[in-house]
């Protein structure tokens, strides 16, 4: 095997994709008093803070997030308008907890409950639209742990629409972040909703309960949750320059604590780690030596954009080296894969990411290879 020492990096390496993950957290470790926490970079995938975040826990709200990217899909196929006008039930008009204050028996235009359910957080608007897509609520959050089960929610299970307390309706932080992530990405036209800060129904003026977005964090969604047995939580997105981190809470004791606490795990993320793009796709990270080839050797390029979420105080902690079979037997394909990157840092299992022939290398002919035999019987391996 050959190794060609390459880079001294971070903590963590984005391939295209699919995130790489050194197998441990980055080595700047932050306590919190949430339940339940994850924070990660969206752009890498990297996991900057975690606790319990596979733990089935109460999302309380925080499942409203569900119940809007039902929506969203339709929107986006078409099934439905923002301004197709949807009947209010009595058993929606009943609803208690948190409510946009529709009336039974009016028709609501599909994007009027929307920022009932994202800006008022209203669990009447939710049953309005379960209604109309499914039949009934039940139907609806059938159809929502299915959809769930496809979107790689695996540990998520839904009983309603609203996040109202029931033993069968559970998430897990990280089911919630995955579920932020197809929400911002594969809905960027509605996912806009989110960042107001307030909305006027019925002549009522109700606050979005996200007290991120009325802080100077780059905050822009998504979703409060409260119950007894949940606690506080939020389902939080923000940026800064060309980063954008998800964060998710729960559990915590009260509004003011989840205010602060995710105000100051989001100032964290940002203020501690970076993303450093280190090659591009299609550029060549090394040469490697080709055997029996009509070229001595052949570029090795990495197939995507590389990129490393990592912590400014460890980024010269990690190695990076390229490790092949030296030399590589001609012919060589384009493409083909010949090479790896492997990431190493202390404490962390290694990462391998391949590495693609950047030409094709014609095998020599008869002569040649005669030559080059002889070449090697006399002077040995260069």
């Amino acid at each position: 095997m050959t190794e060609s020492k390459l880079l001294k990096l971070g903590t963590a390496v984005f391939l295209g994709g699919a995130m790489l993950l050194l197998g441990a957290l980055p080595s700047v470790a932050l306590e919190t008093k949430a339940r339940e926490a994850l924070l990660i970079d969206l752009q890498t995938g990297t996991v900057l803070l975690e606790k319990d975040a596979d733990k089935p826990m109460p999302p309380a709200s925080m499942s409203k997030i569900m119940t809007v990217f039902m929506v969203f899909e339709r929107l986006h196929d078409g099934r439905l308008t923002l301004d197709s006008e949807l009947p209010v039930s009595e058993k929606a008009w009943k609803m208690g907890g948190s409510k946009m204050f529709v009336k039974v028996g009016n028709k609501v235009r599909v994007e009027d409950l929307l920022r009932g359910v994202i800006v008022q957080s209203g669990n009447d608007a939710c049953i309005v639209l379960a209604e109309a897509i499914s039949g009934t609520e039940e139907a609806f959050a059938a159809a929502m742990t299915q959809r769930a089960k496809e979107l790689g929610l695996t540990n998520s299970h839904f009983a309603n629409a609203t996040g109202w307390p029931n033993p069968n309706h559970w998430m897990t932080a990280h089911d919630l972040v995955t579920l932020a992530q197809h929400l911002i990405v594969d809905f960027p036209e509605h996912y806009k909703y989110f960042a107001e800060t307030e909305f006027v129904w019925n002549g009522i003026r109700q606050s979005n309960r996200n007290a991120l977005l009325f802080k100077t964090v780059g905050a822009d969604g998504l979703q409060t949750g409260h119950t007894e047995e949940a606690g506080y939580g939020l389902t939080a997105s923000a940026t800064q320059g060309d980063r954008r981190l998800v964060l998710v809470l729960n559990g915590l004791s009260s509004e003011r604590e989840r205010s602060e606490e995710s105000a100051r795990i989001i100032g964290w993320g940002f203020r501690e780690f970076e993303n450093y793009a280190l090659i591009k796709e299609g550029e060549t990270v090394d040469e490697a030596k080709v055997w029996l080839g009509q070229e001595e050797t052949v570029p090795l390029v990495a197939p995507q954009d590389l990129i490393v979420t990592l912590s400014r105080a460890s980024r010269s902690d990690m190695k990076v080296k390229v490790v092949y079979d030296a030399p590589v037997s001609a012919p060589i394909m384009a493409g083909q894969e010949i090479a790896k990157l492997v990431v190493t840092a202390p404490d962390t299992k290694p990462v391998e990411i391949p590495l693609q022939a950047g030409a094709d290398v014609e095998r020599l002919g008869v002569f040649g290879r005669l030559t080059a035999a002889l070449k090697y019987l006399i002077f040995g391996a260069s």
